[in-house]
């Protein structure tokens, strides 16, 4: 590290380039980021056991980037779901997973970031950026910058923009000026942690994420537990709702980032409100063309049958059985067990609508 800039203005270049927020926090850790330890050792990360891996790194970001000062931190406001309606025959996806991938999209802009923080220094300068990918800790850092604070629903809140925030970090190596901390607007406020279908709460500011829709749609991999299935109702991939219901997400603030970057974040027409019929019929082709360029790849096609056919057996959609027959004389046996059990929910009137 040869230069140095003012923080004022690596935040300006984050701004200039899109972001809806930037600020610096300091690379070390935490009282939060060494919670990680405790959190795994509870069993909360499941199946995610790429979380235990890389523990250390996740506490100190000094030891995924070797000499790191500063973290520099963005947020891109996506799609709050503004007149999003329940649809009888439909699922639902959670509002960030249906347009362009927003690992990939963000990532092209950190790295116009990282070329625009070198030039600013005027000198070689160490970066390394993540955008929900690498083993740091974003969430923490945006609070330690000024972001938002952390919420009991464990999202990064900001108090007039609210929590539909995508995050992305670059460290470096340059000594850059950190951020104040928002405090905790929480309050006595538990709409999030009393609306949670599946009590996916541990505690406030814990989650227990085998239980939450999130991760049982999209990172574990093998049956869903029958007890948390009739909880899942519509959702296909992931779940809004403990920021659906949070104050903070009710009006947000008029948003001074780039028109151009939330329009690639938009979520795709198909994917706003996909009939169960169709997800139900898609092949592994028409779904890898359906899914193109989207984070809903990070389910696998096998994984979004399965929550599709819990969907379905909630959905008291007789006219879906059918199709719950085909899949549950197919030759896959997770899939025929999941479909199985929701023609019984369907033909049992045990649906949940």
């Amino acid at each position: 590290m040869e230069g140095q800039i003012p923080s004022e203005r690596a935040v300006g270049l984050a701004l200039a380039l899109g972001f809806d927020l930037a600020g610096v926090a300091r690379a070390e850790s935490t009282p939060e980021t060494e919670f990680v330890r405790e959190w795994v050792a509870r069993g909360f990360a499941g199946e995610m056991g790429y979380l235990e891996r890389r523990v250390e790194e996740r506490v100190d970001p000094r030891r995924v980037l070797e000499g790191a000062r500063s973290v520099l931190v963005v947020a891109a406001l996506y799609d709050p779901g503004e007149g999003r309606v329940p649809a009888r025959g439909a699922g639902q996806v959670a509002r960030y997973a249906g347009g362009d991938d927003y690992h990939d999209v963000l990532k092209e802009k950190l790295r116009a970031l990282e070329a625009g923080v070198e030039a600013l220094a005027e000198g070689p300068v160490r970066c390394r950026s993540y955008v929900d990918t690498g083993p740091v800790q974003e969430r923490v850092f945006a609070a330690y910058a000024g972001l938002g604070w952390i919420g009991k629903n464990t999202c990064l809140i900001h108090p007039k923009l609210g929590s539909y925030l995508f995050l992305g970090v670059v460290l470096t190596d340059l000594d850059l000026a950190c951020g104040e901390r928002e405090p905790d607007h929480c309050g006595t406020c538990t709409a999030c942690l009393d609306a949670c279908p599946t009590d996916a709460f541990a505690e406030p500011y814990v989650l227990d994420a085998t239980r939450c829709i999130s991760y049982t749609t999209i990172e574990a991999r093998g049956p869903i537990p029958e007890a948390l299935r009739p909880a899942h109702g519509d959702w296909v991939f992931g779940c809004d709702v403990c920021q659906e219901v949070c104050p903070f997400n009710r009006s947000p603030a008029p948003l001074a980032g780039s028109e151009a970057l939330r329009g690639q974040l938009a979520p795709r027409e198909e994917w706003v409100r996909p009939t169960l019929a169709w997800l139900l019929e898609l092949t592994e082709d028409a779904w890898r063309t359906a899914t193109r360029r989207t984070a809903l790849r990070r389910a696998k096609y096998r994984s979004l049958m399965r929550n599709a056919l819990i969907a379905a057996g909630n959905s008291g959609e007789m006219s879906l059985l059918p199709q719950l027959r085909r899949h549950a004389e197919g030759e896959d046996s997770l899939l025929a067990e999941h479909a199985r059990w929701a023609i019984a929910q369907l033909t049992s009137g045990g649906s949940s609508r």
